[in-house]
């Protein structure tokens, strides 16, 4: 173990949280540590070097990643694996407005669109788009004399899409949708997820334009426009067409229509904002290209077919004395630069090593050589240094810290150009024109790029970093996030049905108790992300987003009970400020509540009568009962001809008096598959657990059971479970298909649950939340309702699982 005496993290032994997700999201087959992983990767990327140069960069790429400058989870998940997925965790895909083919401008129609995003997703990566061209609901549709249904019925398919196709490793592709605030159907579109289950695989934001924003300061009308010819029945409504050529779909006020986005995000959590011209004006490449969506988790705007390339440095890495031990706190900028220098070369790297879904894909990315040097644990940093990620301190520092990132960075691209050549797009004019990031670098850069050329057209991203700081960082802060809260217990089922939980720590705080005591009171520096006002929050991208010249992914945290008109407010401040974005979370008990179990009321009872007594799981129940019920989640883990699977199953009991009368019994009443948590599409279980459901409330549950069991397929045995031999050894059981072991497996859960041998997981009282869990979604690994988003990722503040992430 490295005990690195300015450093004293290096000696903390691994969390279990980091041993865990190290192994089951990124080692592969005979891999059983970091080390072994590090080689992998630093073997990949070395081997697009010239052969004399490979051995050389092989040593330097795995110093870089042992000192803290790591991939994004796609690079460290198959870098070197043997496998046809791409290192790229997410592109933008353009959609055009024509079902098939391309339409007038080049780009493809949704259908073509669609097939490319799912070769895309198969391939390991997520999607953003622009689906502002497609035309309006109710436009004139002339091939087919007919109106047009609207962009959101196709976000339909396209959600679909993604719940039925696997991405490479079991990873399932987030995406991002974008449509415009001028287009006639952007209320349809920021309404759409007030429906429950509706665009479940989508996060979705608003492209708002600088016309808008003054449109709402000034209570100024609005015009919702498309190139589109809309149908006669608009036409008749009033629908007229500008001299510009566009038409008029309807006009209403522009703060009626901002009052309906804010609405929406301050209950329902989206939609997002994009600041598109703000996004435009900063680009290098504004000349040549039009940037319209972004990347699903928001920090990367891209072009069409653009990519994310990411790679993000641990900060806790280089605060050298940390709390004052041995020495006054300090970061070490020097190395860091170092760090950054090399991170962009093996990023650059990256796009020669990766596998392309697309053939247009790799087309732009070594036209333009977009890579995302980035960093994490920004909020466990600055605690380090003994500044508040609150107070002007800390947002200085992190100044700094960013603008040492973007010189270190540029410097590199500009070098690496020297030796392998300048993108090709690059105009050098243009790129340093004024307003540009580019254009604010600082002079002797700017001098070299003219010289030299620059390898990269983009070179920095603020991303989630998710699991990735879990397996890698010690479970130090999120990208640029602050602390959420210093320890959690996290709750884990186990393959045999028992369930493990385990204390997780954040890292600052474990390395404060680890050289100060477990009774030391905590330094002022030390806040969570709950902790401070939103402002905060939004100050810090404030500070940070000038030394970057893409965009950064940041949730602010707002309290559940922020008045509507302050929450309206940091939207407002959001964009005064020059930022590019910004994302929001409010819990509140529209998006998920607590699970309350109310114990049943005690039926009267009355003489013994000679009736017949009654099967109490036999009677028909007609609904299901209001508020919450008593449940268990079992974890399944099976195995086809294509591998091991494993889902999660969450069956819900109602207790129900016995046959006489003295006593209940709980009863099976409805199953449930968490969606999102399996790599392929599983809605044949998803029909079987509503069929279950039904035949639980009939009374014929063990019927309904025998028939699954006996349901047979053509592709081969399902391995799950075991059976005792006469002479006491166990052998595999098998089934004659999915749906028989899926059976299976709830009657052990039944039977589990009649002998008392389960765990419910719903909470037994009204009791309130601790005070860092926080009301959402149903988690699929503990089955409270707690999961958020946070940082671009799917966050459960009872338990720490980490779900999908952009």
């Amino acid at each position: 173990m490295n005990r690195d005496p300015l450093n004293p993290s290096l000696a903390l032994p691994p969390q279990d949280i980091s041993t865990d997700v190290l192994r089951e999201k990124y080692l592969k087959h005979g891999e059983t540590d970091a080390a072994a992983l590090f080689d992998r990767v630093a073997r990949a990327l070395a081997s697009v070097e010239a052969p004399d140069k490979q051995a050389h960069f092989e040593a330097l790429f795995r110093r870089n990643l042992e000192a803290g400058a790591i991939g994004a989870g796609r690079i460290m998940s198959a870098a070197g694996a043997g496998i046809q997925a791409t290192l790229i965790n997410c592109f933008v895909q353009p959609v055009g407005d024509c079902i098939q083919g391309r339409d007038e401008a080049g780009f493809p129609g949704i259908y073509e669109a669609l097939r490319e995003a799912a070769e895309t997703m198969r391939r390991g990566g997520g999607v953003g788009y622009d689906f502002s061209r497609i035309r309006p609901r109710g436009a004139r549709v002339k091939g087919t004399a007919s109106t047009a249904s609207g962009p959101c019925s196709y976000i339909n398919v396209f959600d679909q899409s993604c719940a039925t196709v696997e991405s490479a490793g079991a990873r399932r592709g987030a995406q991002m949708g974008v449509l415009r605030i001028d287009h006639p159907d952007v209320l349809e579109f920021i309404t759409a997820k007030r429906t429950p289950g509706r665009w479940n695989n989508f996060n979705v934001s608003v492209g708002v334009s600088d016309a808008f924003m003054q449109a709402v300061a000034n209570d100024q009308p609005w015009d919702l426009v498309h190139a589109a010819h809309p149908g006669e029945a608009l036409c008749a409504a009033g629908a007229h067409q500008h001299d510009d050529g566009q038409w008029v779909y309807r006009t209403l006020p522009a703060r009626e229509l901002w009052d309906t986005i804010m609405r929406s995000a301050y209950d329902f959590a989206e939609p997002g904002i994009l600041f598109l011209d703000q996004i435009q004006r900063d680009n290098n490449l504004r000349a040549i290209e039009a940037i319209t969506a972004t990347n699903p988790c928001g920090e990367q705007p891209l072009p069409p077919y653009g990519c994310c390339d990411l790679g993000p440095v641990i900060l806790t890495r280089f605060v050298r004395h940390p709390f004052g031990h041995g020495g006054l706190p300090a970061f070490d900028f020097a190395a860091f630069a170092e760090s950054v220098a090399l991170q962009v070369r093996a990023l650059d790297n990256v796009l020669d090593l990766t596998h392309w879904p697309l053939p247009e894909q790799a087309r732009e990315a070594q036209a333009k050589r977009r890579i995302g040097v980035g960093f994490t644990g920004l909020g466990n940093a600055l605690t380090l240094l003994g500044r508040r990620y609150d107070a002007p301190e800390g947002r200085a520092m992190a100044a700094r810290i960013a603008e040492a990132m973007r010189d270190a960075a540029y410097g590199a691209s500009v070098a690496l150009a020297q030796e392998k050549g300048a993108f090709p797009a690059l105009d050098v004019a243009t790129y340093l024109e004024a307003g540009t990031f580019a254009s604010r670098l600082p002079a002797e850069l700017q001098q070299a790029i003219r010289t030299h050329g620059i390898r990269n057209s983009h070179l920095l991203s603020i991303a989630p970093t998710g699991t990735v700081s879990l397996a890698f960082a010690d479970n130090a802060s999120n990208g640029i996030e602050p602390a959420f809260s210093w320890t959690y217990t996290r709750k884990k089922r186990e393959a045999d049905g028992s369930q493990r939980s385990y204390e997780v720590q954040d890292h600052a705080w474990r390395l404060f108790r680890h050289l100060n005591g477990p009774d030391a009171p905590l330094s002022e520096a030390f806040v969570t992300a709950l902790e401070m006002g939103a402002n905060d929050h939004i100050a810090m991208m404030e500070a940070v987003q000038p030394f970057v010249d893409t965009a950064i992914s940041k949730t602010v945290n707002v309290p559940a009970d922020c008045p509507y008109g302050d929450f309206k407010d940091l939207y407002l401040s959001a964009w005064r400020a020059g930022l590019k974005g910004l994302a929001t979370y409010r819990p509140n008990s529209i998006l998920g509540a607590v699970l309350e179990v109310t114990p049943a009321e005690p039926k009267a009872t009355s003489l013994p009568t000679p009736t017949p007594l009654v099967d109490p799981m036999r009677t028909v129940i007609e609904s299901r009962p209001k508020g919450a019920l008593d449940a268990v989640a079992e974890k399944i883990e099976y195995w086809t001809h294509e591998g091991q699977k494993t889902l999660y199953i969450i069956v819900s009991f109602l207790p129900v008096p016995t046959a006489d009368g003295l006593g209940t019994v709980d009863r099976a009443i409805e199953f449930f598959m968490p969606v999102g948590q399996s790599g392929e599409s599983q809605q044949w279980i998803t029909s079987s657990m509503r069929m279950l459901s039904l035949a639980a409330r009939g009374g014929f549950l063990e019927r309904a059971l025998s028939d699954m069991r006996k349901v047979a397929w053509d592709r081969g045995p399902v391995r799950l479970g075991q059976r005792v031999r006469e002479d006491g050894t166990r052998v595999p059981l098998w089934h004659d298909s999915e749906v028989a072991a899926i059976a299976y497996a709830v009657q052990n859960i039944l039977e589990r649950r009649a002998n008392g041998g389960a765990t419910v997981l719903a909470a037994t009282s009204a009791a309130p939340l601790p005070p860092t869990t926080m009301a959402g979604r149903k988690c699929p690994e503990c089955g409270a309702h707690a999961v958020i988003r946070k940082d671009g990722c799917e966050y459960c503040t009872a338990c720490g699982h980490i779900g999908a992430c952009g």
